[in-house]
């Protein structure tokens, strides 16, 4: 079907199943395109598209991509290629209003870059509805996460599928109930409240996400880091130009031409990766001492600790798994509650909180004070060279928690866990944060740190004061050590990735 741009009215709802990126510099690849033509008088499907695709390189669909959304090599050794499917994929998205969830950070990327691939100029939208921005905007976040699969749960349209149709099809479905709430509430403010509308599906909410005013409804309560998204995109009123009628959903689109914005933003409720806000709450949980400290006394001399300190070695070790330990495929990463309604990413191994522990791991550097606290103490780190276990492990969690981060709104740069410097690629190091625990003006070493002697006894550490230049002794560049830690996604000041947090350190004596 071939029409001028101008006349094409429908909204084109899509949606792209990719690859997992499993390794630096590895880009996603497209494996299906699905989409459904929308009447936006109607709400209802006028056409619909769904292909799979081959991609040029099999070998990119990994294991992690099997489990996101189910499609192996076989499924498309048979299927066309993206530049065989690019005309139609060309004529079904240009000149049309693009609709999808979270296709601003996401689809409309890879719809771009497919096009760039094969040297062919990318279709252009005549404006943008975002289901993930909009809808956080308008239905706020009483769904929870507001992802496709916890929306669908909260209406009770069943599990998401992650197979591109089906996908867009339950993302027209929630819109339509979405609207239908919105607009009962717009009908009776003062008797349909958000408190009263809370789906009994719903299994996360914030206490605060039910206490807008009735002026406040449909205002936007996504921080600025969420904006940034499309930064040319704005919400505005949209006259269907054969009818002159307002429509429901095409009112929610964005265009890049003629915008005015009828939203303002509402500070009240934090985006959940935005940490700016809370980073002085964040500091002062992080600087909390760990029961554990609290029974060693700090008069102490290191030489005080030895059966005793060797026992609580052993017995602090457990939950930490070598990284030969790991079943790549077991990784997965959820959202967990942080503050305030905020949520952090935590990763898993078979539902269990993942943490590492390496043995005799080699010293890069050592300890480095570059970074301060805002009490002027240093913050410290060392870097030691990573096993390609090792890579391995934090690669596959680097691409997890990276997904989950970008399905979830966030627009930060994401950092690699695993630092590879041009010219050292095959030199591979990592680095582990030491954590401090504060009492007031007095601050200590909340990592365990022990010492193992050629005998093979561990004798823990007792510092009585913070002093970087005692630890600089310790952990000589070129030394061994056996290292336990935590694997911690952050995302702070538009940068995320994941920390490496050290429990326990065990440096080995010459």
């Amino acid at each position: 079907m071939v029409s001028r741009s101008e006349d094409r009215f429908e909204i084109a709802f899509f949606d792209v199943e990719t690859t997992v990126p499993t390794r630096p510099g590895q880009g996603f690849t497209i494996l299906e395109f699905g989409s459904i033509l929308v009447c936006p008088r109607k709400l209802e499907e006028l056409e619909s598209y769904s292909t799979l695709v081959r991609p040029a390189d099999l070998s990119s669909i990994s294991s992690l991509s099997v489990r996101c959304n189910g499609i192996t090599r076989d499924a498309v050794v048979a299927s066309p290629t993206f530049q065989e499917i690019a005309d139609t994929v060309y004529d079904i998205l240009h000149g049309r209003i693009w609709a999808g969830h979270n296709i601003l950070r996401f689809d409309c990327a890879r719809i771009r870059e497919a096009f760039a691939h094969i040297g062919r100029p990318a279709p252009e939208p005549k404006g943008t509805i975002d289901s993930l921005a909009l809808l956080t905007q308008r239905f706020g976040k009483r769904a929870g996460n507001m992802k496709m699969a916890t929306l669908a749960t909260y209406f009770g349209l069943g599990q998401q599928t992650h197979r591109s149709l089906d996908d867009v099809r339950m993302n027209l479905e929630v819109l339509k109930y979405c609207a239908t709430v919105l607009f009962l509430e717009s009908s009776l403010p003062d008797i349909f409240t958000e408190n009263s509308w809370v789906s009994p599906n719903a299994t996360t909410r914030s206490r605060s996400d039910g206490k807008l005013s009735a002026e406040k409804r449909g205002q936007m309560n996504m921080s600025t880091s969420s904006l940034t998204m499309h930064e040319d995109a704005q919400v505005l009123s949209f006259t269907n130009q054969r009818t002159g009628e307002n429509h429901p959903i095409a009112s929610l689109r964005t265009q890049n031409t003629e915008v005015s914005n009828l939203v303002e933003p509402v500070t009240a409720q934090p985006d959940p990766f935005d940490m700016a806000p809370l980073s002085i709450e964040v500091q002062k949980e992080l600087n909390q001492p760990d029961t554990t400290m609290l029974e060693v006394p700090v008069q102490e001399t290191p030489n005080s600790s030895s059966p005793a300190a060797a026992s609580e070695s052993c017995n602090s070790s457990v939950g930490f798994l070598q990284p030969d330990e790991v079943f790549i495929p077991s990784i997965c990463a959820s959202l967990a509650p942080l503050y305030r309604g905020s949520q952090r990413i935590k990763l898993l191994h078979k539902d269990v909180t993942l943490q590492l522990c390496c043995r005799r791991m080699k010293l890069r550097f050592g300890i480095n004070t570059k970074f301060f606290d805002h009490a002027g103490r240093p913050r410290l780190n060392i870097v030691a060279d990573a096993s390609p276990n090792l890579c391995e492990v934090l690669d596959a969690c680097d691409a997890i928690a990276q997904k989950l981060s970008v399905d979830s709104g966030s627009n930060s740069e994401w950092r690699p866990v695993v630092i590879r410097k041009e010219g050292f690629y095959n030199y591979p190091t990592v680095r582990l944060h030491i954590q401090t625990a504060v009492w007031g003006d007095v601050a200590i070493y909340a990592t365990e740190i022990y010492q193992k002697e050629p005998s093979g006894t561990e004798e823990r550490l007792v510092f009585t004061k913070f002093d970087a230049s005692e630890l600089s002794t310790l952990f000589k560049q070129g030394s061994f050590m056996d290292a336990f830690f935590s694997l911690d996604p952050y995302d702070y000041q538009q940068s995320a990735g994941i920390r490496l947090v050290a429990k326990k350190l065990i440096v080995h004596s010459n």
